[in-house]
């Protein structure tokens, strides 16, 4: 499944007449790397083999603007598992976007997604306001639409895995997250 969402990503966005981007796996951590002289491409890295790590990097691919997908892991703050309260408040409002991508990427592969807190040494699972922060997010992505990137690859992944149109509402319920 991993290697079908890559391909689907790199058939995508990897030319360089269109966002010159490649998904890639094997990664201790996630990490973006945009195009140098050394690497003339910019470089989704995402976790071992991992379908949801595929996934949830290439949303924050698609959440980032232009200027973010210059700078090295879009010039985003990551504090480590064992979070405190409010960084894991701060990481729950920055997560939502592309938490709610993830979710409809997931669909679109007939995957199920779980919510991620990331921060198990705390203790800390996703709280029940993020939760229905996600869901509402997914619902308004479905209802307005996504960015151009986001449909993009939405529609390839339904395509290649032969699912219902992902940006559906009905797909996505609250009582899903659990």
């Amino acid at each position: 499944m991993t290697e079908r969402i890559v391909r689907v990503f790199n058939a995508c966005f990897s030319g360089p007449d269109s966002l010159n981007t490649r998904l890639q796996g094997g990664a201790a951590e996630p990490y973006y790397r945009p195009a140098e002289r050394q690497q003339p491409f910019h470089l989704v890295e995402f976790t071992l083999d991992y379908a949801a790590s595929a996934l949830h990097e290439a949303a924050h691919w698609c959440v980032a603007g232009s200027a973010r997908r210059l700078l090295p892991d879009y010039g985003y703050w990551y504090a480590p598992d064992g979070r405190s309260t409010e960084q894991q408040a701060e990481f729950e409002r920055v997560e939502i976007k592309p938490q709610a991508l993830e979710w409809i990427f997931a669909q679109a592969c007939g995957r199920s997604f779980r919510v991620s807190a990331d921060n198990l040494d705390a203790g800390l699972g996703p709280s029940a306001q993020f939760k229905r922060n996600i869901w509402q997010q997914a619902q308004a992505y479905c209802r307005d639409g996504v960015n151009e990137r986001a449909r993009r690859f939405a529609l390839a992944l339904s395509a290649a895995f032969a699912t219902p149109h992902p940006l559906n509402e009905t797909l996505y319920r609250l009582e899903a997250l659990g």
